[in-house]
């Protein structure tokens, strides 16, 4: 720090730091040009002046309490007030300053940016937790009248109905059917994002062939036009949540099916590889675009090469969570032949 007679210096001269001389009674004695630079007032506007003239009326009380320290020997250190620029606005800096014999040796450095960025991470956190908690009530709160929905579709369903109406009455169970999925997707995304794990509940001894022939078959219902071809090599009971495995399954032989090339046939491949139960799903098709692929697995991503997108662009990510819930693995290969999803967890 420069003294009286040393404010010719290079250091003061040349630095963006703020430096000031200020008497006991609050005088400023001598500034350096960095004030020029950041308040916009040239020294001899400071100069012969109560620093206090210059202050936020909110910070006088903090600032006199800090400066009547300084009077009684004691320095402070990073010490945040705002000081009026020329313009009228206000920066924020941060002070250090020492008491020297009867003069007060300060330095400061404006740290408003800092300030605003930080305020702004502030809000977009507060808004990210409000997003998640709103997204989360409005999942759970849709889901009761969705499930009575769903079975007075199922109870008219049975009931006798003239061709036309049961016609209807399928598509509106469809319907329903994909509304509960997009509302169970946006729930294990709340509890995801709100810290909660995505909820699975292993069981015992789970044969996984199974479990995937019968998502296999759903989708041959939904999409009869789709060739899957299937291979199953997986006899060892799993330890898992086979609810949970099954929508895995339903996420990546939907994704194949919706984006698979026409007329060529989607493979399903369930298999062991060294103690670990394997999932393979792969289609044919143009590649996942480069800046797709790094961030697939984010929420809200679809993919950008087809015109119909359904969905909310939350099932990969939930996929990966599940999948991270059983300690296994959600990965993908993309190249101009083929599109291989693969899904790996411990037997």
């Amino acid at each position: 720090m420069a003294k009286v007679g040393d404010t010719e210096s290079l250091t003061w001269r040349v630095t963006p730091d703020l430096l000031a001389v200020v008497d006991e009674g609050g005088i400023f004695l001598d500034v350096n040009p960095a004030w020029m630079q950041t308040l916009g007032r040239r020294p001899d506007e400071l100069k012969s002046r109560p620093f206090l003239e210059f202050l936020h009326p909110d910070d006088v009380a903090a600032t006199e309490d800090a400066y009547l320290k300084l009077q009684h020997g004691v320095p402070i250190l990073k010490f945040e007030n705002r000081y009026r620029h020329k313009d009228g606005s206000y920066r924020w800096l941060d002070w250090n300053a020492v008491p020297e014999g009867d003069l007060i040796l300060c330095s400061a450095r404006d740290i408003t940016e800092a300030k605003k960025t930080a305020l702004d991470l502030a809000y977009s956190s507060q808004e990210a937790q409000f997003r998640d908690q709103f997204i989360a009530v409005l999942g759970h709160d849709m889901r009761n009248p969705m499930a009575a929905i769903a079975t007075s579709l199922r109870i008219a369903l049975e009931e006798e109905q003239t061709e036309r109406a049961r016609k209807f009455l399928e598509m509106a169970r469809e319907s329903a059917a994909r509304m509960s999925e997009l509302i169970d997707n946006v729930t294990d995304f709340a509890r995801a994002r709100l810290g909660g794990n995505i909820g699975v509940e292993p069981q015992d001894g789970i044969a996984l062939e199974p479990v995937v022939k019968s998502v296999v078959q759903e989708h041959r219902l939904t999409a009869p036009d789709a060739l899957i071809a299937e291979l199953y090599d997986c006899p060892t009971p799993v330890r898992c949540d086979p609810d949970r495995v099954r929508q895995i399954v339903s996420n990546l032989v939907a994704n194949a099916v919706h984006h698979g090339e026409s007329g060529h046939p989607i493979g399903v491949r369930a298999s062991e590889e060294n103690g670990r139960f394997v999932l393979s799903v792969v289609n044919s098709g143009p590649p996942i675009p480069k800046r797709t692929q790094e961030v697939l697995f984010q929420p809200f991503v679809r993919a950008e090469f087809r015109s119909s997108q359904n969905g909310l662009g939350l099932g990969l990510y939930i996929a990966k969570q599940i999948a991270e819930a059983h300690d296994g693995t959600l990965t993908f290969t993309s190249s101009e032949e083929e599109t291989e999803f693969r899904f790996e967890m411990p037997l």
